[in-house]
């Protein structure tokens, strides 16, 4: 009980922080004019969005990360909060988010204005940084490397970890990625897979204890963050906080060894991710017809009729469900 109590003292207090700094933070990127650059392609509702404040996922690494630092420095005078092991998750999300902040400046500054980073380019920096992730896994943390649902010992998949462990960050990050795209939906998402995944290491303490704190630490700035994002939102996390979020999130799962879960307790960016590759595949097999009216598939059901709000929160239910789902596997 006393684990929960903290974990969520870290939530609030992360939120505080976040909703505070948000309005300065606001003020600055209207003040450079560090708008969202919206797309000819897109749906047309999205046009009246044009120049909103993107670079929003600053709003919710800082906090974690200026937490992070504080309650680790706490560690020398004898109380631990958080420890040395989540310095891997955290450089993960800072890293990732250096990736998209370039990407994003691109989007809206660069050479690329409305297109960011080249996909290849993205690509490949991401496989770099999910391969030494991955080792650092595998050789310095050694975590389990996969609980599979109603087995009790741990599965050893010996190196096999090391490909899986690079799949599933890169996959996880651009998924989240594609899953930023209406008000709302991404940081709602995001939180409810931090929540899922933190009440896992819960269940696993004392081992995976530190994990869970960090967990419920990002998913209070992610709420801090929602204060402003949603809709109509003022402000949007871009590639800043979507590709870090998600590579976060998948380091959070093969640290637990529940990595086999992701696909279930992140069913939404797995869907997202999979409505491009099928939309993508598709229309070169058939030579040029689409399989969804566009993806990634929010964006088909909003050509469909439903609103906006309609469709993130009829996708956050369907997360809730499924996260659900994963905590019960995971615990038989």
């Amino acid at each position: 009980m006393r684990q929960i109590a903290l974990a969520l003292g870290l939530t609030s207090l992360t939120f505080i922080l976040a909703v505070i700094w948000g309005s300065p933070l606001l003020r600055i990127l209207k003040h450079y004019n560090l708008g969202k650059v919206i797309r000819i392609e897109g749906p047309e509702r999205h046009y009246s969005k044009m120049g909103t404040p993107t670079f929003g996922g600053v709003m919710i690494i800082l906090p974690v990360l200026l937490v992070t630092v504080l309650l680790n420095a706490v560690s020398f005078v004898g109380t631990t909060v958080l420890g040395r092991s989540i310095l891997l998750p955290l450089g993960v999300l800072i890293f990732y988010a250096i990736l998209g902040m370039v990407d994003d400046w691109e989007g809206v500054r660069g050479k690329r204005r409305g297109l960011g980073m080249r996909a290849r380019t993205k690509l490949f920096i991401q496989l770099i940084f999910a391969l030494v992730v991955s080792l650092g896994l595998y050789y310095v943390l050694d975590v389990p490397q996969l609980y599979i649902p109603g087995v009790k010992k741990e599965v050893e998949i010996g190196l096999w970890f090391i490909p899986i462990a690079i799949f599933v960050i890169v996959a996880m990050s651009n998924g989240m990625n594609f899953t930023d795209g209406l008000d709302g939906l991404a940081g709602l998402i995001a939180a409810t897979g931090f929540v899922t995944y933190g009440a896992v290491a819960l269940l696993q303490e004392p081992q995976q204890l530190y994990v869970a704190r960090f967990c419920f630490a990002l998913v209070g700035a992610l709420f801090g963050f929602l204060w402003f994002n949603v809709h109509p939102a003022e402000l949007y996390m871009g590639d800043t906080g979507s590709l870090p979020l998600g590579a976060t999130l998948a380091v959070v799962a093969l640290m637990t060894g529940n990595w086999i879960l992701l696909p279930i307790i992140a069913i939404i960016p797995t869907s997202e991710a999979l409505s491009v590759v099928l939309q993508i595949v598709y229309f070169k097999i058939t030579g040029g017809r689409r399989l969804f009216k566009m993806s990634p598939l929010h964006h088909h059901f909003e050509l469909s009729g439903w609103s906006e709000t309609q469709v993130v929160q009829r996708f956050w239910l369907i997360s809730l469900m499924f996260a659900m789902i994963g905590v019960a596997l995971a615990i038989t």
